[in-house]
């Protein structure tokens, strides 16, 4: 696996989402962690491509060992019928032949070890880089969540500064009605009276009609009996 390749996992799993990308100005939170992401994945992908190169290798000096061997195996046995017919020369061209096998073997099970231990460093890259991207899409789902919480309370603080804004405008309205009242009629005005004394008021008026009502049943009661 290419150094560089290594360097840049390892910088993608262990860095933070501000060191994934190179600094994008006039650019949103949101679009440099997603853009992060997506390096991520691309680099997801140059590991798989490196991991298919290991193991089309390994399938090569797997293929390349398991013939050598075979072939050692089959000049052992023509080695041995050679000497019994007494052919020597045979029996050395077949031992030469065996001895550039063996110094091949040691090579190509080297070859199949490294190729498998490249494997599994490789598969653990992969599942790390995705391990990290889970993470990343969770930080960027944690953060539009905080972005559209924003919004929302802005929202409900401009609502609330316009409310005010309309109560404001019906106070000066108000004001302005009463300063009218007193300059023309010499009257203060009424119109912020305290919702306390025009409940009292309010009360008092009823009590008041109540007892013309009663008083005036009074009378027709009193004129009928005289009557």
């Amino acid at each position: 696996m290419a150094e560089g390749l290594v360097a840049r996992v390892k910088r993608l799993v262990s860095g933070g989402v501000n060191q994934l990308v190179d600094t994008i100005e006039n650019t949103s939170p949101e679009t440099v962690m997603a853009e992060a992401i997506r390096e991520v994945d691309r680099a997801v992908d140059q590991v798989r491509d490196e991991l298919a190169g290991v193991l089309a290798n390994k399938h090569l000096a797997n293929t390349r060992l398991g013939e050598t061997a075979t072939r050692h195996e089959e000049l052992q046995e023509q080695i041995a019928l050679a000497v019994k017919q007494g052919r020597d020369d045979l029996a050395e061209a077949a031992i030469a032949r065996q001895l550039d096998l063996e110094v091949q073997i040691p090579v190509l099970e080297a070859a199949v070890a490294d190729a498998g231990r490249e494997e599994k460093e490789l598969e653990g890259y992969v599942g790390a880089l995705q391990a990290r991207k889970r993470e990343m899409e969770a930080e960027l789902d944690n953060f539009r969540r905080a972005q559209q919480k924003t919004a929302a309370d802005s929202a409900a603080a401009g609502e609330a500064a316009q409310k005010d804004s309309v109560e404001g405008k019906s106070r000066k309205a108000e004001e302005a009605f009463d300063r009218v009242l007193k300059s023309t009629t010499g009257l203060p005005g009424g119109a912020r009276a305290d919702k306390a004394d025009a409940v009292k008021l309010a009360e008092l008026e009823d009590l008041a009609r109540k007892n013309r009502v009663a008083e005036r049943l009074a009378a027709l009661k009193a004129a009928a009996k005289d009557g």
